[in-house]
């Protein structure tokens, strides 16, 4: 049996945290406004700085997700975060965005990695993330993830896996959530195992516990109904070899 903790809640500041704005062409470069700009621009110094009063300042008082997590929660997950992995680094690419009264409503994709250094083992760090910001009076209020990928490697040789998983599945009905092995497992032994998770915000800092099985073929291959109402959920596939270890969540909407 093993517990790991995702850091999960590291997607929040997707979007938020930049250490790069980028846009897909020059033509959306010159309509983006300068204002929307700045701010983003603001809150990337404060987080690059690990600067939490600068960062929350420039959140609204009811800032909240549709995770549930509120301007409180979401500062101590960061700091959490920081901690953790002090040299991350954020590539985030302006997708769209709306005029709305007082402000504006934007979609970002983000990549981001990063290291961490738990009892003398180097975990690697990869996660995109697309996310949709409600700016309103020059403060974040809201945010809502769109999709999501993390993934945490370890040891020399992690198993390399390729994800067949939807972001979006209707409810009720049944989907696979295969992750594929990329390279001959040769004699090695490989162990494994998937879990689903309702999203939630206590589950950003309290994840839950992954039981282990020995896997017969080079990866996981599950059949997955979905809930029969609207929800997010967080799918988890865990592999483990002797030198090597790979973690991958997904967030999938059903819908």
């Amino acid at each position: 049996m093993i517990q790991l903790r995702w850091f999960l809640f590291l997607i929040l500041s997707m979007g938020l945290s930049l250490s790069s704005i980028c846009v897909p062409s020059a033509e959306s470069a010159n309509l983006a406004p300068n204002t929307l700009k700045s701010l983003i621009e603001k809150i990337n110094a404060a987080a690059n700085n690990r600067d939490s009063q600068k960062l929350m300042a420039l959140y609204g008082d009811q800032f909240a997700t549709t995770d549930g997590l509120t301007a409180e929660s979401f500062s101590k997950a960061l700091i959490s975060l920081w901690e953790k992995y002090p040299d991350l680094k954020y590539i985030t690419k302006l997708q769209s965005w709306n005029k709305i009264e007082r402000g504006w409503v934007a979609e970002t994709l983000t990549t981001i990695e990063g290291t961490s250094e738990t009892s003398g083992r180097i975990i690697q760090l990869r996660a995109t993330i697309k996310a949709r910001q409600t700016f309103q009076n020059g403060k974040l209020l809201h945010q809502e993830i769109l999709t999501e990928r993390t993934e945490l490697n370890s040891g020399s040789n992690p198993p390399k896996v390729h994800i067949k998983l939807p972001d979006t599945v209707r409810v009720g009905e049944k989907f696979d959530f295969d992750v594929i092995v990329q390279e001959p497992l040769n004699e090695d032994l490989l162990a494994g195992t998937a879990i689903s998770e309702k999203v939630d915000n206590d589950r950003y800092l309290e994840p839950g516990v992954m039981e282990l099985e020995l896997l017969q073929a080079g990866g996981l291959f599950k059949r997955v109904r979905a809930s029969d109402k609207p929800e997010n959920r967080w799918l988890s596939a865990l592999l483990i070899r002797e030198n090597g270890m790979t973690l991958v969540t997904q967030r999938v909407r059903f819908r």
